[in-house]
């Protein structure tokens, strides 16, 4: 399984992002680390500028069901399932 952490180096909420792959990864047998990519950096793979900050794809697919945009510079906010709105993806949707 491939975990990759998109991001921009200013984003409020990676540390956030971080923390919860880790919550994630302590539960998931096997897996035990990831890949991260700033956004700006001119060696990341082109395709890491098609999401917004941050990002956590699982196997190339976005855990929250994003599909690529293009070429964009935005924060991303997730929904929770009781509906709160957060900086992070749920641990459980990782």
């Amino acid at each position: 399984m491939q975990v990759e952490l998109i991001y921009d180096a200013d984003c409020p909420n990676i540390s956030l992002a971080r923390h919860r792959l880790l919550e994630a990864l302590a539960i998931s047998p096997g897996v035990s680390m990831w890949t991260e990519w700033n956004r700006n950096d001119p060696n990341a793979p082109a395709y890491v500028r098609h999401f917004g900050s941050p990002t956590i794809l699982v196997d190339g697919a976005d855990v929250a069901g994003a599909k690529p945009a293009g070429e964009i510079s935005c924060c991303r906010l997730y929904q929770s399932a009781g509906g709160r709105r957060g900086g992070a993806p749920p641990a459980s949707a990782l």
